[in-house]
């Protein structure tokens, strides 16, 4: 280990001699107190993963919500798990292959017990990992109901790497936009950017849904509302963490900075719904789009998070404000250039993240004692024209890598397995056709029926029972239904016996029937089952001692029969 991590260790555990192979940044140089606020803010951080998948479910149309909330997992699972074999060690890992373009080391995380860093090492890395999986869901949502799910997986799998390499380039100390002064406390760039880049080369690869824009450019009907605003609420809880958290702990003046970063992060929130209400009640003659106030308010979160702690309160007003207007104006804007993106994550956090990254040159101020933006200070507060040139190249590096890469990943992957989902799956849902959920009163009766005449192969799913309903009780059910009408039988011929007597008095009364009486019929006698008796019976409808009455039907193989009493 070199002389600096040395003193890492020395002033970040104690002068404790230190046999670790891992080097960690020294942002990384994390107290007790410091660590504590880091795995908490970790903690609430990956909330915004359930945050993400109730906005987009809510979005999409019912037959696809469990497949969108099933891709929100699969990029925990499998982005995280990639973030650990190579994301990390690509953003920050200090080996002598590092250069400016790409961090090499640090792979495989998993420093000893003995190590004196072991702490402060899973911190940072868990930390990390709740931006990267972050970074990686945004896409999801641009993709949603027409891509191909086991697609969609080999991407997660591989998406790791668009976000961690430009992340190093603002982040790591081997990053070119690092040395050369970028700022960007908690990821307007290398998260939101990144992601938002992301999904618009996505949405724009695979094409519209079918269908989407043959009656006009008009959002169409959300699945879900409520689920949409009950996101909003929890990405809202989370993002208070995501900003406050980037402090990297409390200690010394930290602590000032992650308060004035909540405060700023809900200031900003404030100037974006209030731009974005103003908008939606003027575009829509007095009413109120439920998506213009949602990703308003979003967009404007995404464009305070650069500098969440480097404006005054009314600065963070305007810079939300600005970046919500930019959001709900970009939203038709991209739908009518034909990239169909089902909840706006390309303007939500690819419009505003560019606006975010570049207000930090014009309204940052210089935090100290901190040395967040290297004693500079924005265009509007006297600090020249520096730190906005280097703002804006870093958008422009930010965008242009997010796009170009994903580009390039989704060509891969698609000579592998087909990204977009046959047309017939997209009609019925990817919840029947990927996860057999079968949905009902959704149209999807409609859907098959259509399908039927072009040879569509449906014996997969055409079996498959809807959900909310118990197929066991179903079938007890039918079988009720069953007993009645036999129980109808019987009492035909109890009249019939009865009727015989009448118009025969001579007939034996010993074998007369028409003082038999049967049990009315209840749930309880018809589902009260034997099984000590059952395999005694010779069919028809099981009754003790009836071996006198004619037997009716054949004898159910069903262990489920509802046997009557």
């Amino acid at each position: 280990m070199n002389n600096s991590s040395a003193a890492l260790a020395a002033k970040g555990a104690g002068a404790v001699r230190n046999h670790s192979t891992y080097v960690i940044p020294g942002v990384y140089d994390l107290s007790v107190e410091d660590t504590n606020w880091v795995l908490t803010s970790s903690f609430i951080i990956f909330t915004m993963q359930t945050g993400f998948g109730m906005l987009e479910s809510g979005c999409v149309s019912i037959k696809n919500e469990v497949n969108i909330m099933m891709k929100n997992v699969i990029d925990i699972v499998l982005g995280g798990f990639t973030y650990w074999l190579f994301g990390y060690g690509m953003s920050f890992g200090r080996g002598p292959l590092s250069n400016p373009f790409i961090a090499v080391g640090d792979f495989l995380l998993d420093p000893p017990v003995g190590d004196a860093l072991m702490g402060q090492i899973f911190a940072a890395f868990l930390f990390q990992l709740s931006f990267a999986t972050t970074a990686t869901t945004i896409v999801s949502g641009a993709m949603a109901e027409r891509c191909n799910f086991k697609a969609y997986c080999l991407f997660s799998f591989l998406n790791t790497a668009v976000y961690c390499i430009p992340a190093g380039w603002v982040w790591g100390e081997h990053g070119f936009l690092n040395k050369m002064g970028a700022v960007d406390i908690a990821g307007s760039g290398p998260v939101h950017l990144i992601g938002g880049a992301s999904a618009f080369a996505s949405a724009a690869m695979l094409g519209p849904r079918l269908g989407r824009y043959s009656e006009g450019y008009d959002p169409l009907p959300l699945g879900n509302p409520v689920n949409a605003c009950m996101g909003l609420f929890v990405l809202w809880w989370g993002w208070l963490a995501f900003n406050s958290g980037s402090t990297y702990g409390v200690s010394g003046s930290k602590w000032q900075y992650a308060a004035r970063a909540a405060v700023m992060t809900m200031m900003g929130s404030f100037g974006g719904g209030f731009i974005s209400s103003i908008y939606s009640f003027w575009r829509h003659g007095g009413g109120m789009d439920i998506m213009d106030l949602i990703n308003g308010v979003l967009g404007s979160l995404v464009s305070i998070t650069a500098g969440c702690f480097l404006y005054r309160a009314w600065e963070a007003l305007v810079i939300g404000a600005i970046g919500a207007l930019f959001c709900v104006l970009a939203m038709p804007l991209f739908d009518r250039m034909g990239v169909d993106d089902p909840v706006g994550a390309s303007a939500v956090h690819g419009v505003c993240g560019i606006w975010g990254v570049i207000a930090v040159g014009l309204f940052a101020d210089n935090p100290i004692p901190l040395d967040t933006t290297n004693g500079r200070s924005g265009l509007f507060k006297g600090g020249g024209w520096y730190l906005l040139g280097i703002q804006t190249l870093s958008a422009f590096c930010l965008c242009c890598w997010g796009i170009c890469s994903t580009c390039l990943l989704l060509f891969v992957v698609n000579k592998i397995i087909p990204i977009r989902m046959d047309p017939h799956e997209e009609l019925l849902g990817a919840d029947l056709t990927e996860h057999r959920i079968r949905h009902s009163q959704i149209g999807l009766s409609r859907a098959i029926s259509a399908l039927a005449p072009i040879k569509v192969d449906l014996n997969e799913i055409a079996g498959i029972q809807p959900i909310g309903i118990n197929p066991g009780h179903e079938r007890s059910i039918d079988q009720l239904r069953a007993a009645e009408d036999k129980l109808q039988q019987w009492q035909s011929f109890l009249d019939q016996v009865s009727s015989q007597k009448t118009n025969n008095p001579k007939m034996d009364a010993g074998q007369s029937h028409a003082d038999i009486t049967l049990k009315p019929r209840t749930a309880g006698n018809v589902f009260n089952r034997r099984p000590t008796d059952r395999n005694s019976t010779t069919g028809g409808i099981y009754r003790s001692n009836n071996t006198e009455f004619p037997v009716i039907g054949k004898p159910e193989k069903d262990p489920n029969f509802a046997w009557v009493d």
